[in-house]
């Protein structure tokens, strides 16, 4: 079963972790599908009805965005207000085309675990700073998987750090099921 993985990253060619991230996902294109929403839409004018019947033709699908002013870019929620309207992905009989689609969120964070904790700097959890996506997605009935986050990225960006997160990376997306 093929996973769908929309990117969203407005500064791709200066990332570390996603750029492997990515690189890591196109050495199996028979299981991954790359969608990076800031190449297909430069302009930023999104095709609703080109990503809906994308969304359609997958089971799985994996949000990855680097997390900066404590949510995703601002590509991802304009293409989510715009994507799930009503009467697709909710609020009618022939809505919920989301409906029972095993949805995650990968995420790369800059600051280290700690910092999120209720004793850290941020004094949220990832998991509660994340609970719109969760709400929106159940809100349109798919199955939410969770998320991946990889931590410390502004501290640690050798490349033995970047390369730790590959493998339980991938994990998460073959495990959503």
């Amino acid at each position: 079963m093929k996973t769908l993985v929309i990117v969203t990253h407005p500064a791709l060619e200066n990332s570390v972790i996603n750029k492997r991230w990515i690189a890591e996902l196109e050495k199996h294109p028979e299981k991954y599908h790359i969608h990076s929403l800031h190449e297909v839409y430069p302009d930023e004018k999104i095709d609703v009805l080109k990503e809906q019947q994308l969304l359609e033709s997958f089971d799985r699908i994996v949000f990855q965005f680097p997390f900066y002013w404590f949510n995703c870019p601002p590509l991802l929620k304009k293409w989510l207000d715009e994507v799930f309207t009503h009467g697709w992905a909710y609020g009618s009989k022939s809505g919920y085309k989301l409906g029972g689609k095993k949805i995650g969120l990968a995420i790369s964070a800059g600051i280290e675990e700690t910092g999120y904790t209720p004793e850290g700097k941020y004094k949220y959890t990832m998991e509660t700073l994340t609970t719109p996506f969760q709400i929106t997605f159940e809100y349109v009935k798919a199955d939410y998987k969770g998320i991946y986050v990889y931590y410390d990225i502004e501290q640690n960006s050798s490349p033995e750090w970047i390369e730790q997160s590959v493998a339980p990376f991938l994990g998460f997306i073959d495990n959503l099921s």
